[in-house]
């Protein structure tokens, strides 16, 4: 009875040491407040989803979600971060699409966008429109092309930087079409529409929240959104791929993502929480009307799609040539 008694009292002893590692603490989770990195100023439409969705998402959760913005580098500074935290789901990535074009035009960069993070859902995405000063002889994609290649390089599109979605879009366009206009880069996303609308730059690629009343107003012409259909804010404007240009599809999109050492229980818990916060009816209808679409879709689903992003930008700088050093 001794020897039996003791191999029991050695076997519970052994169950209560592995209850009170990891998986303890992933049940108990989360304990304190959360950090979450944003890779964008403050103000703008990416800055107010997040916090939209960081006030339901602390409801879910029963803690705090303090919102850092941390801009600059193109998203870099923001991945590094998180990239380098801790992986015991306190510290998370609310990453925009800049992190799937930062591999293909940066030499080195201080992360692995895929090998340093694990995806958890994506949050909402809009599409960008290409647009035209009206004063530009051209209602279409098919005539801005042809105007183009009869004048290479007599045409400027304004875009919110090298390497932002706006620049890669257009130089999307440019390899699909063989054409050739020239680039003036500004300092984010409000001096680009400024040239635009002013005629300082004839054409743009502008997400669609933004691009949608200057459409209505005849401030600028419609000539294709980058998705594979066409947006409910401004229909009567083709789709890119409606318009000749093959698989032209730009988004700007955000979504979670954590350090991949993060354990996966709380991964788990991260991703349940998530999906009810961003499926919150007052969450949807709060991002809609910023012009975006709430997505709220599975880790695998949205592992798949990071992915083919990074496949198709690095396509598309490789053959631009697009490079910031």
């Amino acid at each position: 009875m001794t020897v039996q008694f003791g191999m029991l009292l050695r076997g519970f002893c052994i169950a209560m040491a592995a209850a009170a590692g990891a998986p303890a603490a992933a049940q108990e989770f989360p304990a304190r407040a959360i950090r979450m990195v944003l890779p964008f100023p403050a103000g703008g439409g990416s800055d107010l989803v997040a916090r939209i969705i960081a006030q339901r998402y602390a409801q879910q959760l029963g803690q705090q979600v303090v919102v850092d913005n941390r801009a600059g580098a193109s998203g870099n500074i923001a991945a590094d971060i998180v990239a380098k935290a801790p992986g015991d789901g306190y510290t998370v990535f609310f990453a925009n699409s800049s992190i799937a074009i930062s591999p293909a035009i940066y030499k080195k960069l201080s992360y692995d966008p895929v090998n340093d993070f694990a995806a958890i859902s994506m949050a909402s995405s809009y599409p960008f429109a290409l647009v035209a000063h009206p004063a530009l002889p051209v209602k279409s994609v098919k005539d801005l092309v042809a105007l183009a290649k009869t004048k290479p390089n007599s045409l400027d599109y304004s875009s919110a930087g090298t390497g932002t979605m706006s620049h890669m879009a257009m130089e999307m366009l440019r390899v699909r079409t063989g054409t050739r206009i020239t680039h003036l880069p500004y300092k984010g996303a409000a001096p680009a529409s400024v040239a635009v609308l002013t005629g300082e730059s004839q054409v743009a690629f502008m997400v669609m929240p933004v691009a949608a009343p200057h459409i209505r107003n005849n401030r600028l012409r419609g000539l294709g959104v980058a998705d594979k259909v066409r947006s409910a804010v401004a229909p009567e404007v083709p789709t890119m791929i409606e318009a000749g240009v093959k698989d032209h599809v730009a988004l700007q999109w955000n979504g979670l993502l954590v350090p991949a050492k993060t354990p996966q229980a709380v991964q788990d818990k991260l991703y349940r929480e998530w999906v009810a916060a961003v499926k919150a009816p007052e969450v949807v209808k709060r991002i809609r009307s910023e012009g975006a679409e709430p997505s709220g879709n599975t880790p695998a689903e949205f592992s798949a799609f990071f992915r083919s992003e990074l496949v198709k930008w690095a396509d598309v700088a490789k053959q631009s040539g697009t490079t910031v050093d």
